[in-house]
C-alpha cells in the first residue's frame, strides 16, 4: 500500500488488496503457569528488521496493557502476550520471515514452541506478480510443512471463481488447561460502491480522521481506540484496540478496477450478525467472504454453526444471497466460510 500506488484517477496502477495473515500462539514445553515470558518483551528494533524480510515497514504504533497493535505500510501486526497476528497485502512475503520469527521469539521469550499456526488468505487477482513462496498455495504450504510437520491445508469455495485457502495447526491438547477463550470474524470485500471507496482518496478526505467519520468506520465497535492512516494519493488502513485485548482492523484498496476491503476482529459476541450488517452497510460491496474461528471456550462457540445456517443478508438497496458455504470441525475450534453475492447486482 505504500509504494505501489500511482494516481487513483490516471494511470493506475494495480495493486493487490488482497492479505495474507499468519496468526500463530506460543507456548513453552515447560508449561505457561510458570514462564512469565511475553512476545511484547521483544524490542521494537528487532520487528523492524523482521519486517524487512515480509517487504514492509512500521507507520503507526498504538498500545494498552493487553496488545500492542501496529499499522504497517501494507498492512497490520498485532503482539499480545503468546499471540502474534501479522496480515500483510501487495506482494509481501510474511512466510519468509517464519523461521527467524521463531528463533527470535525463543531468544526473547523462552517460547519454544507454538500451540496453533493460522494461515490464510482469499485467492488473489494476480497471483503472478507475488513472490515466492506466495504465488501459488502449494507452495506456501510446502513451506509450512517444512516448520510445522502436523499441520493440514484446505481450499474452502472455488479456485476458479472465489475461493479462501487456509492452513492450520491446532494441538489436539493445549499446555494451557482449559485453552483461553479465541474467536476471529473477517469480511473480505470485493467490487465495492465506488462513492463509498473515493473517501479513503485524498482527493475526499484530507486527513485519516476525515475518512473514518465520514465513512463510518469509527461507529462500527464504538469502543474501540482508533489509529489510522490515509495513504498518498488514496488508501486506508486502521486499527482500533480495546481495554480487554480485543482489536479490529481495516485495510482499502479503493480504485474501482481492483477495489478490496477487509474487516477483521476478535471481539467476543453470542452473534456477529449486527457487527456483519454495519461493515456491509458501510462499504456496500457487490461480493464478500465472511468466516467466523471460534473455540468451544469462547462466547461465540455456536457462531459458525449460525453463519452455516444463514442464506442471505438483507439490505434496502438489495440483497446478498449465499453462493457457498463450508463448516469445518478441528481441535477445539469450529469455522465457517461462506460466500455472498449481491442480488440483483
Amino acid at each position: 500500500m505504500a509504494d505501489t500506488k500511482d494516481d487513483c484517477a490516471d494511470n493506475v496502477q494495480f495493486f493487490e488488496g488482497v492479505e495474507k495473515l499468519l496468526e500463530l500462539w506460543f507456548i513453552s514445553s515447560k508449561g505457561l503457569k510458570q514462564h512469565q515470558g511475553d512476545l511484547r518483551q521483544i524490542p521494537r528494533q528487532k520487528w523492524e528488521s523482521l519486517l524487512k524480510i515480509v517487504r514492509c515497514e512500521i507507520i503507526s504504533f498504538c498500545r494498552n496493557d493487553q496488545v500492542d497493535a501496529y499499522v504497517l505500510s501494507e498492512s497490520s501486526m498485532f503482539v499480545s502476550k503468546r499471540r502474534l497476528i501479522l496480515k500483510t497485502c501487495g506482494t509481501t512475503t510474511p512466510l519468509q520471515c517464519l523461521e527467524p520469527l521463531l528463533e527470535l521469539v525463543e531468544e526473547y521469550t523462552g517460547f519454544d514452541d507454538v500451540e496453533n499456526v493460522f494461515y490464510s488468505r482469499k485467492n488473489y487477482k494476480k497471483p503472478e506478480i507475488q513472490i515466492s513462496p506466495h504465488q501459488t498455495f502449494e507452495e506456501e504450504v510446502a513451506l509450512l510443512d517444512s516448520l510445522f510437520s502436523d499441520g493440514e491445508a484446505y481450499c474452502m469455495g472455488s479456485p476458479e471463481t472465489d475461493c479462501w485457502y487456509l492452513y492450520t495447526l491446532i494441538r489436539d491438547k493445549s499446555l494451557q488447561d482449559p485453552p483461553e477463550p479465541d474467536q476471529t470474524l473477517e469480511i473480505l470485500m470485493t467490487h465495492l460502491d465506488p462513492d463509498v471507496m473515493s473517501i479513503f482518496t485524498r482527493d475526499v478526505c484530507s486527513s485519516a480522521d476525515e475518512a473514518t467519520v465520514k465513512s463510518g468506520i469509527d461507529k462500527l465497535i464504538p469502543t474501540m481506540i482508533i489509529d489510522d492512516f490515509l495513504f498518498e494519493p488514496c488508501g486506508y488502513s486502521m486499527n482500533g484496540i480495546s481495554k480487554n485485548g480485543s482489536y479490529m482492523t481495516i485495510h482499502i484498496t479503493p480504485e474501482p478496477e481492483f477495489s478490496y476491503v477487509s474487516f477483521e476482529c476478535n471481539v467476543s459476541e453470542t452473534s456477529y450478525d449486527e457487527i456483519i450488517r454495519r461493515v456491509l452497510n458501510t462499504f456496500k460491496p457487490g461480493k464478500f467472504v465472511v468466516t467466523i474461528f471460534a473455540n468451544k471456550q469462547s462466547a461465540a462457540a455456536n457462531c459458525p454453526r449460525e453463519l452455516e445456517k444463514r442464506s442471505d443478508y438483507l439490505n434496502r438497496s438489495g440483497d446478498w444471497l449465499r453462493t457457498d458455504v463450508q463448516y469445518c470441525r478441528f481441535p477445539n475450534y469450529d469455522l465457517t466460510c461462506a460466500f455472498f453475492s449481491r442480488f440483483p447486482s
